[in-house]
């Protein structure tokens, strides 16, 4: 599809910081768009539906789903994860330089779909910071912060397969790789 260059997937395991580095960048640079994913998860205090994410209810995931809207969609820890085609087609079309932020599944669907497209992997600096920053949310049993424990150990061992990889030690540091991963694909390097 005509722009792919100009769509940029952003996955890592959960803690990794991705949406922090994704606002950094967007606040230094708000001409780079980013898509809101559509979610069956519980909203968490300061989100907003259409901001944060599109809230659904089951039903209506799985209905769009059908209707080919999604153009990915994972399960992650009892909830499903998806992006709207509507969310970046236009843009890509546009030539406008659009971000991901999703798992690993539906990184490797969207490279699929769309070859051009650029995967970015964000990584923690170390698991021990990972599982800090977990249970700093405070949002989430003991059990739930395990299973996520576990599913980044077996995202990290699917890094290799991105494009490319930034390590968070801080957000801003990360979102200006990451705006300059960007700059370059944009520029044809």
């Amino acid at each position: 599809m005509q722009g792919e260059h100009c769509l940029f997937v952003v996955s890592g395991p959960s803690g990794a910081g991705k949406d922090t580095v994704v606002a950094c960048l967007r606040a230094a640079h708000p001409e780079v768009q980013r898509t809101v994913s559509a979610t069956t998860r519980a909203m968490r205090a300061g989100d907003a539906d259409g901001v944060s994410y599109h809230f659904l209810s089951v039903d209506d995931f799985e209905r769009r789903l059908a209707q080919n809207e999604l153009v990915e969609h994972t399960s992650y820890c009892g909830n499903y994860y998806g992006t709207l085609r509507s969310e970046i087609e236009p843009r890509m079309a546009a030539g406008i330089p659009v971000i991901l932020v999703i798992e690993v599944e539906g990184a490797a669907n969207i490279k699929r779909l769309y070859p051009g497209a650029t995967t970015v992997f964000v990584l923690p600096p170390s698991l021990e910071e990972l599982e800090r920053r977990l249970r700093g949310r405070g949002t989430e049993s003991e059990e739930k912060v395990q299973s996520r424990l576990r599913r980044a150990e077996e995202e990290m061992a699917l890094a290799a397969a991105y494009d490319e990889h930034i390590v968070n030690d801080t957000p801003q540091t990360c979102a200006a790789a990451l705006y300059a991963i960007i700059q370059n694909r944009m520029n044809g390097q």
